[in-house]
């Protein structure tokens, strides 16, 4: 039966309209989820950028015999209610450490109190009327400003939010990623080179691929469920440290190495091979001096963006133990130590208003080495990137 024309042109518009539907719903998805990332990076912008302000006293600090044992006794009745406590324990230690001190007075700018820093930010604040009235009166004469939050970078965690910071986290981040790369990145290429160059077209080499695409989209925690049954309880590897938290993230991250390497191998033309063999050389030599070279930035692009995503997981680490509270900057990859993603998670479960903001500026800061990486990673395949 013969279509009139018509019909064909009824078909074509109907065809065009929901094409042109179709062209405005993907619009549609994409501008909402637009809307969205603005907005998480605004209230991520508006409740994190205070973090990096803390407010600071002018005190005088009078050394008698009575700061010897109480701190507090060093300073103005009214001034040292305002002050952090963390300041006040360190004036005793700084007497025994330096005798000289004894009947001698200093000013200094010192950390305030978290609920200081909240009156002066605008924030819910648990001040009494004369103690609010006392920190105006301070900010009235030069002796209370918001100054950079250098303590959020040179210090480690603490109890008091004042006190608080990235350092000790920051640290073990990097000592679990070392780990993490001296494991992954050797196992998962290599294992990359025999599966793809190498290995023969069997079941086993089939049951291994389809074991190594599902490893990659199973759930992480339960890759730390494997490194506490493993690492911990069967290897005795110290729990809470760098060590096993590194493995952990390794075995997380090889297969996103494996598949990104097998990838970028496929990407090297069969006739570099071929001319290879054709002078002579051998199947390792074709591989190390030819393939491996040619497919080093897709490697390195793959391994760099596994990285990326093993430094934002939490919950496997939660498992092994590395939630630790942790003052002080760890000294070996076999001590207690945590990451940023878990220092993260302890403070959003802290009930002190002034660790909202510790926690939005962890988030800040961990987005910023998240971006900084990826744009590494994209960066590296540009430059280095070669079509044929």
């Amino acid at each position: 039966m013969r279509q009139s024309f018509e019909d064909i042109s009824a078909q074509l518009r109907r065809r065009h309209r929901q094409s042109s539907r179709l062209k405005w719903i993907s619009m549609g998805a994409l501008g909402l989820a637009g809307i969205f990332l603005v907005l998480f990076f605004a209230d991520m912008l508006s409740k994190g950028l205070p973090a990096f302000q803390q407010v600071q006293i002018q005190v005088e600090i009078d050394y008698n015999e009575d700061a010897q044992r109480m701190g507090r006794a060093a300073l103005d009745p009214e001034v040292s209610r305002l002050v952090s406590r963390t300041f006040e324990r360190l004036i005793p230690v700084r007497m025994r450490d330096n005798p000289e001190l004894l009947g001698t007075t200093e000013t200094r700018w010192v950390l305030a109190d978290s609920e200081v820093d909240q009156y002066l930010k605008g924030h819910r604040d648990k001040l009494s009327e004369s103690q609010k009235a006392t920190i105006n009166s301070l900010v009235e004469q030069g002796r209370a400003e918001l100054k950079f939050n250098t303590t959020f970078f040179t210090s480690g965690d603490s109890k008091m939010p004042e006190a608080s910071g990235i350092l000790s986290a920051a640290v073990g981040t990097v000592m679990t990623l070392l780990v993490t790369l001296a494991i992954a990145f050797p196992v998962g290429v290599m294992t990359a080179v025999y599966l793809e160059e190498f290995a023969p077209d069997n079941r086993l080499t089939q049951i291994i691929e389809i074991n190594i695409n599902n490893l990659a989209a199973i759930p992480s925690i339960l890759f730390g469920l494997l490194g506490l049954a493993i690492f911990i309880n069967f290897f005795g590897v110290p729990r809470s440290s760098p060590l096993v938290g590194g493995m952990t993230l390794a075995l997380m991250t090889l297969p996103v190495i494996i598949i990104a390497t097998r990838t970028a191998l496929r990407s090297v033309p069969d006739s570099i091979r071929h001319a290879a063999f054709g002078v002579g050389c051998s199947r390792w030599q074709v591989v190390r001096d030819h393939v491996l070279p040619l497919a080093m930035p897709g490697i390195m692009t793959g391994s760099i963006i596994g990285l990326a995503q093993a430094m934002g997981e939490t919950a496997p680490l939660i498992i092994v133990g590395m939630v630790a509270f942790i003052p002080d900057v760890g000294a070996s990859f076999t001590q207690a130590a945590t990451v940023l993603p878990a220092q993260i998670f302890t403070w959003a479960g802290e009930p002190e208003q002034a660790f909202v903001e510790k926690t939005a500026g962890g988030i800040l800061v961990l987005l910023a080495i998240l971006i900084f990486l990826n744009a590494t990673a994209v960066i590296l395949r540009k430059k280095f990137e070669r079509r044929w």
